[in-house]
């Protein structure tokens, strides 16, 4: 990933943290557990994903500066969904997935050009840096926005 490249997907990241928090803002009980379609999460279970998502993403990328050649292990995230409870209030899932993603920020913030250069092996896709790891969770908050704020819509 060139500088230019790196920048721009840091500056997504970060705004991502702040979407979290908008995206949310004011969501009654009603908002949270609207189904806006039989297949599609409510606005509570995909804070619930994010929270998971996003601590899990803190520690690959620990995983990947401080460990040589790590392994990057892939997870379900409909067990996830169906096993962790995710009719429960939102409150602390949003203070981690925020607070995971404000650590990641200043981490990233502090790396050596070494230190973008390390990689892993993740399970599923194989080789994974942390260029590949950013690509990744720049976007993901961004990827759910629509997703929480048709849910919230849909509460009528």
């Amino acid at each position: 990933m060139d500088a230019e490249r790196r920048e721009a997907q840091l500056a997504r990241y970060k705004a991502g943290t702040d979407l979290l928090e908008s995206l949310l803002d004011g969501a009654t009980e009603r908002e949270l557990d609207a189904r806006p379609g039989p297949e599609e999460w409510t606005a509570r279970e995909v804070v619930h994903h994010l929270a998971d998502s996003e601590m899990r993403a803190a520690i690959r990328l620990r995983q990947l500066i401080a460990e040589d050649d790590p392994v990057i292990q892939g997870y379900d995230e409909k067990t996830y969904t169906k096993a962790l409870h995710y009719e429960r209030p939102v409150g602390s899932s949003l203070a981690a997935a925020i607070a995971a993603r404000r650590a990641s920020e200043e981490l990233l913030s502090a790396l050596t050009p070494a230190e973008w250069e390390r990689s892993g092996t993740h399970t599923e896709s194989g080789p994974y840096g942390v260029g590949d790891w950013l690509e990744m969770y720049a976007s993901h908050p961004h990827d759910h926005a629509d997703q929480i704020a048709r849910a919230r819509s849909s509460a009528g």
